[in-house]
């Protein structure tokens, strides 16, 4: 049966990725509501515009009102993918952050609770978790531990959403996934801001000695275990969603310049940012165990289709990367 599933934040990186998905999989009618930041973008889903079964509504979640005009027709699922997500760019404006992230997760909360939305997903991040040594990995159990604007905004957006379910038993699950990478992503991120940088002959900056430790999941991945949580995933339950893939930023950065065939004087190594965590890592035993997740792009393979994604798309990156994009690139990478 055909469902009516709001995706908020559809424009950005993993939201424009779900929605196709979503599209190419379901009958479904998908709502955008899409504030269009800097990082969400029209031009993403363009080719989908015609279809009968998408519609895009510019509007923020934190604006109460513009949830009100998406709500004229009944809801579904709601999929929360609208959040400030870059961590340096927390650092120096957290107040859009807690707007956004923790007040606007509220407003869509109230409103799935009145209108008694059948399920509501909240995206979230390994972030909320801290910073790991150099064993072990994040389970669903490990107390919740931010160590930035960006990821504090998250936890307390994640704690709301589970006292909506224990207070008001509204049908809410959280997932919260590793580094994502792969078409779409905006370039201030690691592999996107590498792979753009070298293409146009520049500087990697790298932040510290480059080896802070990342877990990689392709986006295609993430959003099959997001449809997978949306399907069969119980209430009130916590799912992470992880690919095995931990690896440090310099090698990162290393094989995006192997695939390319640029040179490694390319890399400038940078003053690290505050509140740097050291290694993230996902335990995804339980949505593997329970769900029977298991990621199909082998990383080796995701990152040379994200390279060649970026070298097709110049227009695209080239486009972005200008004006306000690179008073901000100055502000965190210049002078170090």
């Amino acid at each position: 049966m055909a469902e009516t599933v709001l995706v908020t934040g559809g424009c950005g990186f993993i939201g424009t990725n779900f929605v196709r998905h979503m599209l190419e999989k379901y009958d479904h009618h998908i709502i955008n509501l899409d504030k269009l930041t800097y990082a969400g973008d029209l031009e993403n889903l363009q080719d989908i515009e015609r279809d009968g079964r998408y519609t895009f509504v510019r509007g923020d979640i934190a604006v109460a009102a513009d949830l009100e005009r998406v709500f004229y027709r009944p809801i579904d699922v709601i999929v929360n993918f609208a959040a400030e997500s870059h961590v340096d760019r927390s650092i120096i404006d957290p107040d859009t952050f807690i707007r956004t992230n923790i007040n606007g997760t509220f407003n869509l909360l109230e409103m799935a609770r009145k209108k008694k939305v059948k399920r509501f997903i909240q995206i979230s991040t390994d972030e909320v978790y801290g910073s790991l040594g150099s064993h072990g990995a994040f389970r669903e159990d490990t107390p919740l531990a931010p160590n930035s604007p960006y990821s504090a905004s998250k936890t307390s957006a994640d704690i709301l959403a589970m006292a909506y379910f224990k207070t008001y038993g509204m049908p809410v699950l959280i997932t919260r996934c590793s580094n994502n990478y792969g078409p779409y992503q905006f370039p201030e991120k690691l592999i996107p801001l590498m792979i753009t940088n070298a293409l146009a002959d520049i500087e990697l900056p790298v932040y510290g000695d480059g080896l802070n430790v990342r877990d990689w999941i392709h986006v295609k991945d993430h959003c099959a275990a997001i449809d997978l949580v949306l399907r069969k995933g119980e209430d009130g339950n916590i799912y992470n969603i992880g690919a095995g893939n931990e690896q440090t930023n310099i090698e990162i950065v290393r094989l995006v310049l192997e695939i390319l065939g640029k040179p490694g004087s390319l890399i400038r190594f940078v003053k690290d940012r505050p509140g740097h965590d050291r290694r993230y890592a996902i335990d995804s035993g339980k949505i593997t165990g329970s769900l029977g997740f298991r990621p199909s792009v082998d990383f080796a393979e995701g990152m040379r289709q994200t390279v060649q994604w970026y070298v097709e798309n110049k227009g695209w990156w080239e486009r972005i990367k200008t004006g306000a994009y690179l008073d901000y690139y100055e502000k965190m990478y210049g002078n170090r």
